[in-house]
């Protein structure tokens, strides 16, 4: 039960508090250590995709190494503060509230008509070139990648973390520890995808590997995902046959083997569609449709899909939760 609290008190406070701006945050260290990585292993290794495969690894045990030895050895002076900052840590790891309030900007911008302004604040969370969207692009776009994020900024890292945290018993330590290890683990492992999975000339090789393994990382809870948000269709009073439809039909349209599966929920139960052709670097790549043009995007649509984030994340959660009372007991 005090497990089951302390996960739900670091979901609770992302909900409510998100990343404020003054705290440190260990994935913003993350960052830096992926940027000096990659300086250094790229000065010194000719080969890109060993240089990148590199980074990957001393990126990945740098982080487990540091939040492992602050956490076991604060545990030994005093495992109720271990706790409480694994709860923390755990929190860190989490971007609903943040994807929801970036995405918010979004809307208000629309509701106001100032469409140059929501143009500059969608560009702030999607990869594509926005300057020249109209009001239903940007809605498209922010649904979007509401919808993906979904599983890279909540469901994944609450996933891994909760799955690392089954094996506390073997160690003797409590599962919260091992959970906040778990989760700022896939953490990194995103955070160097976020940086280096570009396919441009930069990193198309030297982040190929960090690519891969986030590819990996997210398969199962991108697969898991869509059923809560379906879920919470359900709950919210939308569409959940047509998100189930959409979901079985559309979601390998999209180049990521992970991004189409939360997309497609999402298409369904807003009964819109999603994909189609985007512009990136000043060229325009084309994506397959995902959903059915039942009608145009709207400002309302991107409040409907926070909605079914926030829930659908709580109710996989749940799941998680639920599962893992019934392998270990408790």
């Amino acid at each position: 039960m005090i497990y089951a609290l302390q996960i739900f008190l670091a979901l609770l406070l992302d909900f409510v508090l998100g990343d404020p701006r003054s705290w440190p945050h260990p994935v913003k260290m993350i960052g830096w250590l992926c940027q000096r990585s990659e300086q250094f292993f790229r000065a010194r290794l000719k080969n890109e995709v060993v240089a990148g495969a590199v980074t990957v690894i001393v990126v990945l045990s740098l982080t487990v190494m540091t939040a492992t030895l602050i956490l076991l050895g604060l545990h030994r002076t005093s495992p109720i503060l271990a706790d409480i900052l694994a709860v923390f840590l755990l929190y860190t790891t989490l971007a609903a509230r943040d994807l929801a309030r970036h995405s918010e900007d979004v809307y208000h911008y629309l509701q106001a008509d100032d469409l140059p302004a929501a143009r500059k604040a969608v560009a702030m969370i999607v990869g594509r070139d926005t300057e020249a969207l109209d009001r239903a692009a940007v809605c498209r776009a922010c649904v979007e990648t509401v919808a993906e994020n979904t599983v890279d900024g909540v469901t994944a890292p609450v996933f891994w973390g909760i799955v690392c945290g089954l094996s506390a018993p073997f160690f003797g330590l409590d599962a919260i520890l091992l959970t906040a290890i778990g989760a700022l683990f896939y953490k990194a492992a995103n955070t160097m995808d976020s940086m280096f999975g570009y396919k441009n000339r930069q990193y198309l090789l030297f982040g190929r590997v960090a690519a891969r393994l986030d590819d990996v990382l997210n398969f199962l809870p991108a697969r898991l995902s869509p059923f809560f948000l379906i879920v919470a269709a359900f709950f919210l009073g939308l569409h959940y046959r047509q998100a189930t439809t959409i979901f079985l039909r559309d979601r390998l349209q999209h180049a990521s083997p992970n991004a189409g599966h939360p997309e497609a929920a999402v298409a369904g139960a807003l009964g819109v569609r999603l994909g189609g052709p985007s512009r990136y670097f000043g060229g325009i790549v084309e994506k397959p449709f995902i959903g059915d043009n039942d009608r145009a995007l709207d400002p309302e649509d991107i409040l409907k899909t926070n909605r079914l984030m926030y829930l659908g994340s709580l109710l996989f959660m749940l799941f998680l939760l639920g599962g893992r009372f019934l392998v270990v007991g408790i």
